[in-house]
């Protein structure tokens, strides 16, 4: 019992009560596991079991340090790196965590500092992950488990992929590209449940399809359809429900699986006597037809009716075994498969409605990660294998040629390949002028020349590439442009060695020098490497560049680009930084600092450290001087050539929304391209639904 002292007054019985209380966040020990798509021990999106339940732990917030903790608390002795916006797919239930602060010296993640259990205001799409070093801590039990409700499975059985066509203008359309995604399993048709289905799952449909990519559909309709079939007792949905027809219960790939073989899933209800797929209908999929199949392209223009209900020929995908060749012997495993595809295949222009069967592989190289890269085309009829020009070939080529192979990312793009000797049977260009955005999943994806074009002729000028299982991955900081953005009216007396680089706009030219001054929207800007590599140039020391006036080097000349755009797109001002100093800023405690900005040393960021550019350094700023009042977009590009490969080029993209009124700049609403925040998820929705005439 508290006894009251003598003489206290009740505001100090109160305070004293308060100092005693505990704070309300449990701290007693949780259970972490790692949970995701099968990849190397240590590594995985991180789970966490509270009050019976296992959640995930949201990315905002979530550091190096929480990192450390979570990966000591799972029995291994350090963290590499974590990972954010899902990279190890998402996570099912209650986002336990937001917002985890940790100092690395917890014993638990329960320690760290963090909103309160369950009040987040995340989505799946934001579940934090982390790597582990492979080393476990002695006398620590194997507590790192992977989630077993859902798992990779690669010897499924798929025969047949396809879309059945719902809406009558679905069925008329040829080739089919949007309806009901069914599997053929046994020699049976099995629809997919649509629970937690996302983009990425269509994404790798509309792949497997040929398609180039996914497009977005209105769901919301198709379930007042379900729904008011569902009502008709004449309907054959009912049947089906009833008859839980529902094969696959959950999907969740990533959107770079080669098949929806390779991405994690749920075949068979949770429990015995439990409808597969309660409260949900089958999962619609809509994808982008090829050239060939647009409108106003001519061939495949037209509308040929089909059976109601019924499937044009080719629009099922055939799963087929690969053929003998060097890659094929040393990964005979990779998702580099023979895949048949019929109609609508890539971007190709010269894509047509006969069957194209295509396979890759690298020949020449010294291990399998590596050499010359050949392709399997049909060449008059007949499938040949081939070389690729290396004309125009690049760092998003290869990456494709990298994914399709299962070989992870490309390092390197080689457009001549002097030191390796391709097989004898391949000696002939049969694919030219390849060009990729990098993201498709196979390279008949890609659009390239038809006919086959290559002055260069081949041989030693033979596409190539290098891959390698861990790539870096940069991330600006959004919330350090919003907080450090400002005007400066900048004399041009200070500006001549900004002038030389081209850091200001061209009206900058024609001004009375040094008279005058140019109005600048300055800020800071921190990149981080949330990768699995180091980001280091990718041209030697001997090839980097001298600046004269402000007496450095320039290992990669555009580093970060930075845009002024009207809300239609429009650019009306442009700034850009290079990487005189490509340096370790700052690590988190626990990793060293290996690169420092110096003229005589080495430049490159490391695993989990940032680089920092302070906003009162030259050329970091965008010249407005000639922009009018209004609203606008704000967008940072980073490695916007794509000069360095990495792991995920989606995230280097960084908006803002700026409102300028002639003397002050107002930022808000900065994110990445991954990581929107509630209102800018709103205004892209609205901009969407009025783009499909749904408002």
């Amino acid at each position: 019992a508290m006894v009251m002292p003598a003489g206290a007054s009740p505001i100090v019985l109160v305070l004293l009560l308060c100092w005693v209380a505990p704070s309300g966040q449990d701290l007693a020990p949780v259970q972490l596991r790692l949970g995701g798509p099968r990849g190397s021990a240590g590594e995985g999106r991180l789970e966490v079991l509270y009050q019976g339940h296992w959640g995930t732990v949201c990315d905002d917030g979530f550091d190096f340090h929480a990192a450390t903790v979570a990966c000591r608390q799972l029995g291994y002795t350090a963290a590499i790196t974590w990972t954010h916006s899902a990279t190890y797919g998402q996570g099912e239930g209650p986002i336990w965590m937001d917002n985890v602060r940790c100092g690395g010296s917890e014993g638990s993640l329960a320690e760290c500092v963090h909103n309160g259990w369950g009040i987040s205001d995340c989505h799946h799409g934001e579940d934090a992950g982390v790597v582990c070093s492979g080393q476990r801590r002695p006398g620590s039990s194997p507590q790192a488990t992977t989630s077993g409700r859902m798992g990779e499975a690669p010897g499924l059985s798929l025969e047949e992929v396809r879309l059945k066509p719902i809406l009558a203008r679905a069925k008329l359309s040829m080739p089919v590209t949007e309806g009901a995604v069914e599997v053929k399993h046994n020699g049976r048709w099995r629809q997919v449940c649509d629970a937690n289905w996302t983009r990425n799952n269509s994404r790798v449909v509309c792949g497997m399809l040929g398609f180039p990519q996914e497009k977005h559909i209105n769901t919301s309709f198709y379930r007042k359809l379900w729904n008011r079939k569902l009502k008709d007792s004449n309907s054959s949905l009912k049947t089906l429900s009833q008859k839980n027809n529902f094969w696959i219960h959950r999907v969740r790939c990533q959107g770079l699986e080669p098949h929806l073989a390779r991405c994690p899933m749920q075949v068979a209800p949770p429990a015995p006597h439990q409808h597969a797929c309660p409260h949900g209908m089958h999962a619609i999929v809509s994808c982008l037809p090829g050239p060939a199949f647009q409108k106003g392209t001519g061939k495949g223009k037209g509308k040929k009716k089909t059976s109601p209900g019924k499937v044009s020929p080719g629009r099922a995908l055939h799963l087929i075994p690969p053929t003998e060749g060097p890659r094929a012997k040393q990964h005979p495993a990779t998702p580099s498969a023979l895949v048949q595809a019929v109609g609508g295949l890539g971007s190709a222009p010269h894509s047509s409605s006969a069957p194209l069967c295509w396979q890759v592989r690298l020949a020449g190289g010294r291990n399998p990660e590596e050499g010359v890269v050949e392709v399997l085309v049909p060449v008059q009829g007949q499938l040949q294998w081939g070389a690729v020009c290396g004309s125009q070939w690049g760092l998003n080529e290869a990456m494709v040629v990298c994914r399709q192979l299962g070989l992870g990312f490309a390092s390197h793009a080689l457009q001549e390949t002097w030191y390796w000797a391709g097989s004898p049977d391949a000696s002939r260009v049969v694919m030219s002028g390849v060009h990729c955005a990098g993201t498709e999943l196979a390279l008949q994806q890609c659009q390239h020349h038809a006919p086959v074009h290559c002055p260069s002729g081949g041989g030693r000028f033979s596409a190539g590439v290098t891959c390698t299982a861990h790539a870096p991955d940069l991330v600006m900081n959004a919330q350090l442009v919003q907080e450090t953005a400002y005007l400066e009216d900048r004399p041009l007396g200070l500006l001549y060695c900004a002038h030389e680089e081209r850091c200001l706009s061209r009206s900058a030219d024609h001004m009375q020098w040094p008279y005058g001054h140019r109005r600048l929207l300055r800020f800071s800007s921190q990149i981080h490497n949330l990768g699995r590599a180091d980001f280091r140039p990718r041209m030697g020391r001997h090839a980097w560049t001298w600046h004269q006036c402000h007496r450095h080097f320039h290992s990669i000349e555009v580093f970060t680009h930075y845009d002024l755009l009207t809300l239609n797109g429009s650019k009306v001002a442009e700034g850009h930084k290079a990487s005189f100093c490509l340096e370790d800023t700052n690590c988190p405690e626990g990793l060293q600092r290996r690169f420092a900005c110096a003229n005589f040393g080495e430049q490159g960021v490391s695993v989990g450290c940032w680089d920092t550019y302070r906003h009162d350094i030259d050329c970091q700023w965008i010249d407005i001087t000639d922009v009018p009042p209004g609203s606008y977009t704000f967008q940072v590009v980073v490695n916007p050539k794509h000069e360095v490969a990495e792991s995920d080029f989606s995230n280097n993209v960084m908006r803002c929304q700026c409102k300028y009124d002639g003397q002050r700049v107002w930022m808000h609403g900065c994110h990445t391209s991954d990581a929107y925040g509630a209102d800018v998820v709103s205004d892209l929705e609205r901009q969407e639904r009025l783009a499909n005439n749904l408002v």
